[in-house]
């Protein structure tokens, strides 16, 4: 019985060496892909800069400056349709590092869902100011 009990202790020590030398083969191309999807980013944010699109910046208030039409603009669909690009952005960049976040998820739903219904009031109201605000940024339609 001592000799059975050695050769199974010997048989899982194996089994458990194995085992973690697998897990640590399948991380290897996990991170692999995390670093692709990385390049895939920066190259997708060439293309928009390549478009003519501005990369807009982190303070609210630049953006407002950036997008007004006249000083203290702040409700114009140009400068509340580039505010909600932003935010698509930060969260969107939220999501991918957090992919089971689903009340953001629904947030950016909203949010995206609103920058189309403003996009489509620009484009009835005014269509040279809308083709100017999706190409400076870089939107697709």
């Amino acid at each position: 019985m001592a000799n059975d009990e050695k050769t199974n202790k010997t048989n899982n020590d194996k089994k458990t060496t194995s085992s973690v030398k697998k897990t640590a083969e399948s991380k290897t191309p996990k991170s692999e892909s995390k670093t692709s999807k990385s390049k895939q980013k920066t190259d997708n944010n060439k293309t928009n800069k390549e478009n003519g699109a501005v990369k807009l910046p982190d303070s609210k208030q630049e953006i407002i400056d950036m997008f007004a039409i006249h000083k203290g603009d702040t409700g114009s669909p140009e400068v509340q349709i580039a505010l909600l690009t932003k935010k698509i952005e930060n969260l969107v960049e939220h999501l991918e590092s957090n992919k089971k976040d689903n009340h953001s998820r629904k947030g950016l739903l909203k949010v995206v869902s609103k920058r189309r219904r403003l996009l489509y009031y620009l484009k009835q109201f005014d269509e040279d100011r809308y083709q100017k605000l999706i190409s400076r940024l870089g939107l697709k339609k």
